[in-house]
């Protein structure tokens, strides 16, 4: 049985707030408050159950921010992650806004809170991580089933803050590199350089990479395993230009854990447009945790509102066209009729959800990237990617048809970038899940998605291998990996003259869209500028008005100003 990794969220929040306890203080003994009737970490975290608990919040902490943006304030921050601001997507809703980086010169700036957002959360995790850490080192020995599994928690909790600050450093470069709890006001932190803060990463990961439990083997579904500390350590590797070493821990991931890539259709998928794949079925509803899915490295667990604690990701509704804003048929009647629910047609198909195109794919992603192979590979295949949709109302003449906006008069003229980047364009089904409908029926789920989502999966172990093999030189082994993922996707095989870096890039763009950081990937390989510029159509903002120093993004003003005790300086272009 699955445990819910969202079950600890309030009980930790509780914890964070309970760590002043932790400053100390010169008055009388009497005046120190010892909790005894609130939790707080000295008397939480004394016991496995507590600490497990605890990392049930790290768990907990990283979905939130990465996956459900619950807020409006969380909005940016999941789709910025998911691709807004390189050469794979840009905001649909609407291009010309001063969210979303539709411009980074209006969206960059050092008193944004957006900006805030992405220093603030990581560094929450980090303090989250440490306590942890902490605790667990001074726990008595008696608590714990065997030493092994004391070990396995601290690394679970250390791969958290290697995952935290490899965002850390890829996004801003030098940060403070912090080790311990931070228990009271602190006012003079410094910007190590990042050379110290990778040797942070690797030292944690290698540690975890150790300690952690092998695949299969960890306590629940979602727990971390040796598996994905070695994925992270790789890409930590390729970050710092160790490609032998990248090389090398790709491999232990590849070879020695039983994982595979799926090749065969399996788990329990539906068809909804009548035809399907394994590609397909490595994002069907409830087939990420399967035991037979031996791609998947870490899942991040999600859960149905039926269950108690369940929780969604708004992938539906971040990467979904709002085909239900279309007004008019060319013969101006309603286009979609929808579902019939409560003796009304809600305009909503439970096929499609309710998006509303915050993340838009760009040219590359829609049409430059399957050139030469349209029709054999089959993550392009019209179930993985609709770029199809039909007027499903009988009382237009263009009932049955596919939307075509040539077909509609000159007058009244339309807003064709509203018809195009907000309504109608090609949309990525796994982002979705087609009919399961789990609560919100009257608009097909709100755009709420409640399937697992893959943290890691062995696509991308390969694609990290072939882009450490690329960078060393040695393409024709970069292009062995690479066909391995186009073997499966039914995609004719590249040649080692053809296997350099940029198709590294769109390979792991027609893989994993929608799945991973592409900030990241473009800022380690050097690609962030020149793609942006190349691939990015933003109808607004061609290229975005990207700068040579929008590479780095600016230290959020609020963190300087706070700094009084000593310099903590800008990053350059942003002052």
């Amino acid at each position: 049985m699955k445990t819910y990794i969202n079950k600890g969220t309030v009980f930790f929040r509780t914890l964070i707030i309970g760590a002043a306890a932790l400053i100390s203080c010169d008055d009388a003994a009497f005046l120190e408050e010892k909790p005894k009737d609130f939790l707080a970490p000295e008397n939480a975290y004394t016991t496995v159950a507590g600490i497990k608990q605890g990392i049930t919040a790290l768990h907990s902490t990283v979905r939130y921010d990465w996956f459900s943006p619950g807020g409006d304030d969380l909005q940016d921050v999941y789709s910025i992650y998911k691709g807004l601001g390189t050469d794979i997507a840009f905001h649909g809703e609407d291009p010309g806004s001063t969210r979303f980086l539709c411009n980074y010169q209006t969206y960059l700036i050092p008193t944004s809170s957006y900006v805030n957002d992405y220093w603030k959360r990581p560094f929450i995790l980090i303090q989250r991580a440490n306590m942890l850490i902490q605790f667990i080192d001074a726990s008595d020995d008696a608590i714990w089933q065997s030493p092994d599994q004391k070990l396995a928690y601290k690394a679970e909790a250390e791969f958290f803050r290697a995952f935290a600050y490899r965002h850390l450093v890829s996004f801003f470069g030098d940060v403070p590199v912090i080790e311990e709890v931070i228990g009271s006001a602190k006012t003079d932190f410094v910007r190590d350089p990042v050379s110290k803060a990778y040797e942070l990463m690797e030292r944690d990961l290698k540690d975890a990479a150790q300690n952690l439990p092998d695949p299969g083997k960890e306590e629940d579904p979602g727990r971390i395993t040796k598996g994905a500390a070695l994925h992270l350590l790789t890409e930590v590797y390729l970050m710092q230009k160790k490609y032998n070493e990248a090389v090398a821990t790709a491999t232990q991931v590849i070879d020695n854990f039983g994982y595979s890539l799926m090749t065969e259709r399996f788990g329990s998928t539906v068809d909804v447009f009548g035809t399907g794949d394994v590609y397909l079925d490595l994002f069907a509803y409830g087939n990420q945790n399967l035991a037979e899915n031996k791609e998947a490295i870490w899942v991040v667990q999600f859960e149905p509102p039926t269950v108690t604690g369940g929780h969604n990701v708004r992938s539906g509704r971040a990467f979904g066209p709002a085909y239900f804003r279309l007004d008019a048929t060319p013969d101006r009647k309603k286009p979609f009729l929808g579902e019939f629910i409560n003796g009304a047609y809600t305009g909503l198909s439970d096929t499609l959800g309710r998006g509303v195109a915050w993340i838009h794919p760009t040219l590359l992603m829609t049409h430059t990237a399957w050139e030469g192979n349209w029709d054999n590979d089959i993550r392009n295949a019209p179930h993985n990617i609709k770029r199809d949709f039909y007027i499903d109302n009988p009382e237009s003449a263009y009932y049955g048809q596919k939307i075509d906006f040539s077909l509609y008069p000159a007058e009244p003229a339309r807003d064709h970038m509203r018809d195009t980047c907000q309504y109608i364009y090609p949309f990525f089904m796994k982002m979705t899940d087609p009919c399961n409908v789990f609560d919100n029926l009257a608009t097909s789920g709100h755009g709420s998605v409640y399937k697992d989502q893959y943290g890691m999966r062995l696509a991308e172990t390969y694609l990290y291998r072939a882009e450490a093999y690329a960078q060393l030189g040695k393409n024709d082994l970069a292009a062995a990996d690479i066909n391995k993922i186009r073997e499966r996707a039914h995609a004719k095989p590249i040649t080692a003259t053809q296997a350099d870096l940029d198709y590294v890039l769109d390979e792991r763009a027609r893989e994993l869209y929608g799945e991973t950081c592409r900030h990241f990937v473009l800022r380690r390989t050097g690609k962030l500028l020149e793609r942006v510029r190349k691939y990015n159509n933003n109808p607004r903002f061609p290229g975005l008005n990207i700068q040579d120093y929008n590479v780095l993004w600016p230290i959020p003003q609020t963190q300087i100003d706070l700094n009084i005790d000593t310099d903590f300086p800008q990053n350059p272009g942003y002052n």
